[in-house]
């Protein structure tokens, strides 16, 4: 069954500051793809210096009037939010599909996690926003911590989760009494457009939430404006860095999530029947994209070639197609740019002598010839050192590679530049152990193949998989306020 599109077209998408939908000034226009069609669904504006000036201006002015509401009333907003959120989740959920292309059922599980977040800052507002007394810590003198917010944060926000991302930190920051400039991707910018219009319908204050548009005018303006406290952002390791090393210069705080390449080990134990199904899902589910996709597989001991047949036959009955179509098991990829990027990555791993034993380049779709598709895509007699086994593809591309023990794949994993996420499929606990103590990745899965923390857990990542020192979700409390200590003697 393919569901019906919520709307065929979006036309021109406004800012959103101080809670009134603006017209951008600018002459810089992007095109928005629904990337099943390659139709233009959307046009998105590259916001003006002085626009994106104007909403941090005003995030500014409504803090200090949104951080004296009291927390009771703040946490009655998230409660609306989260209601409104679950009566829109189905058409967020195609939104999401018909923007960035992945399948409906992977949107749902977006926005499920986005309303998780949502709750989770909820939780915490009742648990932890609190103050810490000690009367008489010396002769007539009392001691005192309380947290307090800290101001303007802008909140930078990738593709391929253009809900749940933004709400590893929205609600948490504005629960606490800050406000924020949200810039979603430029390539995805549709889905956080509608989440504005629940903003309205449940009131929220105007200016605690403004969304800006743009690419990295906007974001030098977060990283060099006073009245920014701080960002986040999850995206590339390249732009990453950038932002981390710019916000520091400027004083401010930063939660930068950046790229992956993430394994997986297969012990000779593995209950194969289990595992090959979830290891397809983690290489291949939302079409490779996505920080916790899999990418390399390495298969321990004498199974390599059970592995491998059994990987290869279940990833070619994937279907391939419009994500709106409920039978689909992967969609398209998100830009025509991206596919290309892809297909290049699929190449040098031909030249670098690995054996294509599942060739996606040219997968067809029928009934949408002009979308940007690609099928799954396996190389054999791969090493660690080539290229397709370093670098992030960000797309639907496994390499399985062999090792000898288990101590050979950790130190593979080890060797590795990223550190995001890493799973083991065994049914012995010594080897689990082992593994979640050895690894050096911030996320591990033990016959899990995508490890993804529940929103009141932090998420996860080391080495240039992450910058900063608190992670995004339930960490991100401490990175929207500040601990006041207070002596006191009377």
């Amino acid at each position: 069954m393919i569901l019906p599109e919520v709307q065929s077209n979006y036309g021109k998408l406004r800012l959103y500051i101080n809670g009134e939908y603006v017209d951008s000034k600018t002459e810089v226009w992007g095109n928005v793809y629904n990337p099943a069609k390659d139709e233009v669904i959307a046009k998105v504006p590259f916001s003006t210096k002085d626009e994106v000036k104007e909403a941090i201006q005003v995030a500014q002015e409504v803090f200090e009037k949104w951080r004296e509401v009291p927390i009771t009333t703040r946490i009655q907003y998230l409660f609306a939010l989260k209601n409104k959120l679950e009566e829109y989740s189905e058409t967020l959920a195609r939104i999401t599909t018909q923007n960035h292309g992945k399948t409906v059922q992977e949107a749902r599980g977006d926005m499920r996690r986005t309303i998780e977040n949502v709750e989770a800052a909820i939780s915490v507002a009742y648990t932890l926003y609190k103050g810490e007394h000690l009367d008489q810590v010396s002769q007539e003198i009392d001691e005192t911590v309380v947290r307090e917010p800290l101001g303007v944060f802008g909140i930078i926000t990738p593709f391929n989760f253009p809900t749940m991302v933004p709400f590893w930190y929205i609600p948490y920051a504005i629960v606490l009494g800050n406000t924020v400039v949200v810039k979603p991707s430029e390539i995805t910018p549709i889905p956080m457009d509608f989440i504005t219009k629940i903003f309205d319908e449940i009131k929220l204050p105007k200016g605690v939430v403004n969304v800006v548009h743009g690419a990295k005018d906007v974001v030098d303006e977060f990283l060099t404006n006073k009245l920014v406290q701080g960002v986040t952002f999850v995206g590339s390791t390249r732009v990453g860095k950038y932002i981390y090393e710019n916000a520091g210069k400027n004083g401010k705080r930063a939660i930068v999530q950046a790229g992956a390449k993430n394994f997986i080990v297969v012990m000779p134990d593995a209950d194969l029947n289990k595992a090959i199904p979830s290891i397809v899902s983690s290489f291949f589910g939302n079409a490779g994209q996505r920080c916790l996709a899999a990418a390399n597989l390495i298969t321990v001991g004498n199974i390599y070639d059970e592995v491998k047949r059994k990987f290869v036959e279940a990833s070619k009955q994937l279907k391939i197609g419009y994500g709106l179509d409920e039978s689909v098991d992967m969609g398209p990829v998100v830009t025509r740019d991206a596919k290309k990027r892809i297909i290049g990555y699929i190449e040098k791993g031909i030249e670098e002598g690995a054996k294509l034993i599942l060739d996606g380049r040219d997968v067809k779709v029928p009934d949408y010839p002009n979308g940007y598709f690609l099928g799954p895509t396996i190389f054999d007699e791969v090493t660690p050192e080539m290229i397709i086994a370093k670098e992030e593809i960000f797309g639907p591309v496994a390499t399985i590679i062999q090792a000898k023990s288990l101590d050979e794949a950790i130190d593979m994993i080890n060797r590795s530049n990223y550190g995001n996420a890493s799973s083991i499929f065994t049914t012995i606990g010594y080897y689990a152990r082992k593994f979640r103590r050895e690894v050096n990745a911030g996320n591990i899965g033990i016959n899990i193949g995508i490890a993804a923390p529940m929103a009141f857990f932090p998420f996860g990542g080391r080495k240039d998989s992450f910058f900063g020192v608190l992670h995004g979700q339930i960490d991100s409390v401490d990175f929207f306020t500040d601990r006041k200590v207070i002596i006191t003697r009377w």
